[in-house]
């Protein structure tokens, strides 16, 4: 009887794992991990009937596969959110984004500054989007502040939305 044997090896993180299956006649997988220093860190070791390989292979990659999504966290969960996210916008971070991005050359791409900015801010880019009309930019081009047509779009209360009192439907003029 011939006995085959497959090997091979793969680095995840700072861990190699090492995955030894041997085709005689039974089946027998062996997967090894070894951290930078070379202790193990991980062993195991399946012994299954020949004819029972590429089923019981598939179910065994069907299992790890769900256990990886389980235990990565989803986009849009607590743990991939920035640090800022849904606090409070205090008036003087109203005031440095809106003169950030008043000082921003006209031309330059927005998506690029806002994602700086949010990253800087530990904010989101799409709060960021939003933030800079309320503030009365134009988020869609540095430098630039929003137009009253620009606000009426954004649903805000205009260029001056920081100092203004009143809805916007209220016919109540800003109080600068």
């Amino acid at each position: 009887m011939t006995t085959t044997t497959y090997e091979n090896a793969i680095r995840i993180g700072s861990t190699t794992y090492r995955l030894a299956a041997t085709a005689g006649p039974g089946l027998t997988v062996e997967l090894t991990g070894t951290d930078p220093s070379g202790a193990l860190v991980a062993e195991g070791a399946l012994r299954l009937p020949a004819e029972a390989g590429p089923r019981l292979g598939k179910l065994l990659g069907q299992v790890l596969d769900a256990l990886g999504r389980l235990s990565t966290t989803p986009p849009g969960s607590p743990g991939n959110r920035p640090a800022n996210a849904n606090q409070p916008w205090p008036p003087e971070l109203d005031d440095a984004l809106r003169a950030e991005w008043l000082a921003a050359e006209e031309g330059s791409p927005s998506a690029d500054l806002i994602r700086t900015v949010a990253r800087r801010l530990e904010r989101s880019p799409t709060s960021i989007r939003s933030r800079l009309a309320k503030v009365g930019c134009d988020p869609d081009v540095p430098g630039r502040a929003l137009s009253g047509g620009g606000a009426e779009v954004f649903g805000v209360q205009g260029p001056d939305q920081g100092r203004v009192r009143g809805k916007p439907d209220s016919g109540r003029e800003g109080v600068g």
